[in-house]
């Protein structure tokens, strides 16, 4: 948390007023390695911190969805164990995807996040409140993005980016303090 604390001020203002964290899946929520068998079922390794930090979001009341390209029944099986209930997958185009859901959610692009890692992540990344890049993102992503995240794709980045917006709107050390209670 030490790091968070010392965000540029103009991080924490958009981070303030996020309602919706939009996450790519591969090279974001994945190392983007793509594990294929020999049955040609697609297999893909997730971090349980991610997951948590996904779940304590919303529970703080932050909305979260997922815009990915491709198409994967593991994809489905995990978002549903975490509850997230705005999953768009097989989206070649992602911003039809994300103008259906800031529609139906009622929010203006300023209220959210995206996180990606590629190029392809660019026009929604350019489009939104708050454009992440992974640490190991393409150089032009990070470029483009309002913050950075100190891990990698699948390897806790979107608990970074979950604890940055809990910090900005003040519901992280209370839910910190809710693990260390004693009773």
């Amino acid at each position: 948390m030490g790091e968070l604390q010392q965000l540029r001020q103009d991080v924490k203002d958009k981070a303030r007023s996020i309602r919706l964290v939009i996450f790519d899946v591969d090279g974001v929520l994945t190392d983007g390695g793509l594990v294929i068998d020999t049955e040609g079922r697609e297999h893909k390794v997730f971090h349980s911190r991610d997951g948590h930090g996904m779940k304590m979001l919303q529970q703080s009341g932050v909305e979260i969805g997922i815009i990915s390209g491709r198409d994967s029944p593991a994809v489905t099986h995990r978002m549903a164990g975490l509850g997230i209930r705005h999953v768009y997958q097989g989206q070649q185009d992602k911003l039809p995807a994300f103008r259906d859901l800031i529609g139906r959610l009622g929010l203006v692009p300023a209220q959210v996040a995206y996180v990606g890692d590629d190029v392809v992540d660019l026009p929604l990344l350019r489009r939104v409140g708050l454009g992440v890049a992974v640490q190991d993102a393409h150089e032009l992503v990070r470029r483009h993005a309002h913050w950075v995240t100190a891990c990698r794709g699948g390897c806790g980045a979107a608990r970074d980016v979950c604890e940055l917006i809990m910090e900005a709107q003040g519901t992280l050390a209370p839910r910190m303090e809710d693990y260390l209670a004693l009773d």
